[in-house]
C-alpha cells in the first residue's frame, strides 16, 4: 500500500492546490488543519497537539503551513513528531527566493525553518519560489484604497502562479530528496509600477501610480533584486493572464 502524504497548510494558498493535484492524481492526502472539518486531520503545529498522529506512517510531508512568528516552533514540533514515529518521511518545504538575501524578519524566519528541516536528520527538499500572484493581488488591493497607488520605487517583481508552485511541490514529493532544489520564478521580471498599472487596468480602476523611495536595508535588498531569480523564470502564467482569468471567473464580483 502506498504511504500517505501529509500536507500542512493544506487549506492555504499553495497548500490547497497541492491537495487538489494529489487528489486529481488519485491520492488521498492527509490535510493538517487547526480546524475540524471533512477531510481534515486536526492538529496544532505550535502546541504539538495532534501532530504525532498526523505524521504516523506517512511517507512524505509537504510543509506549506506558515504562522509568522511561530514558524520555527512549528517546524521543530513537526520534525520531532516525524522522527518519533520511526518512519523518517521525506519533508518537502516551500520557502522564498531571496530569504537569505533580503533582511526582512519573516525571511530570516523562513531561513531558520529551512535550517531546521536540513538539520532534522530526515530526508528533505527545500523549494524556494518567488511571490505568488495572489499575494501581489491582495497587496495592491489594499494599497489601492488610497487616492494614489504607492509602490516601491526602483523595485522589480517576478510573481508566479501558486498552481505552478504546487505542481512543482507535488513533483518533488514523488521524487527522491534533493536538498535545496533550484529556485522557481515567475515568467516575467517587471517593474513594480508596471505591475500596478496592469492590476489597475484589469480591475478597471483609476489611480495614479506613485513610486516611493523607501529607506532602509529591507527596501534596498528588494531594489537590489535579492528576491528575484531571472535565471529560473520557469513559470508560464503571467500576472496579466492570471488577472484576466480571475475576471473571467467573476471571482471579484
Amino acid at each position: 500500500m502506498e504511504e500517505p502524504i501529509l500536507v500542512t497548510g493544506g487549506t492555504g494558498t499553495v497548500g490547497r492546490e497541492v491537495v487538489r493535484l494529489l487528489r486529481d492524481a488519485g491520492s488521498q492526502p492527509r490535510v493538517l488543519s487547526r480546524q475540524r472539518g471533512p477531510g481534515l486531520v486536526t492538529g496544532d503545529l505550535v502546541t504539538g497537539a495532534g501532530i504525532a498522529e498526523a505524521v504516523r506512517d506517512v511517507g512524505v510531508v509537504v510543509h506549506a503551513a506558515t504562522r509568522p512568528g511561530r514558524d520555527v516552533t512549528g517546524i521543530r514540533q513537526l520534525m520531532a513528531a516525524a522522527r518519533s514515529t520511526g518512519a523518517h518521511p521525506h519533508v518537502v518545504l516551500i520557502s522564498i527566493v531571496g530569504a537569505d538575501r533580503v533582511p526582512l524578519p519573516y525571511y530570516r524566519e523562513r531561513c531558520a525553518v529551512e535550517d531546521a528541516v536540513a538539520g532534522s536528520g530526515l530526508p528533505w527538499t527545500v523549494q524556494r519560489s518567488t511571490q505568488f500572484h495572489a499575494l501581489l493581488d491582495r497587496l495592491l488591493g489594499i494599497a489601492a484604497r488610497l487616492p494614489v497607488l504607492p509602490v516601491p520605487a526602483g523595485t522589480d517583481v517576478q510573481p508566479i502562479d501558486e498552481r505552478e508552485v504546487a505542481a512543482r511541490l507535488v513533483a518533488l514529493a514523488g521524487a527522491e530528496p534533493v536538498g535545496r532544489a533550484p529556485d522557481l520564478g515567475g515568467p516575467e521580471v517587471l517593474p513594480f509600477a508596471d505591475l500596478a498599472r496592469t492590476w489597475l487596468a484589469a480591475r478597471r480602476r483609476r489611480r495614479p501610480v506613485l513610486p516611493v523611495r523607501v529607506p532602509g536595508r529591507v527596501a534596498r535588498g528588494y531594489r537590489d533584486g535579492g528576491h528575484l531569480t531571472p535565471g529560473h523564470a520557469e513559470g508560464g502564467v503571467t500576472f496579466a493572464s492570471y488577472l484576466a482569468e480571475r475576471n473571467r471567473s467573476a471571482a471579484w464580483r
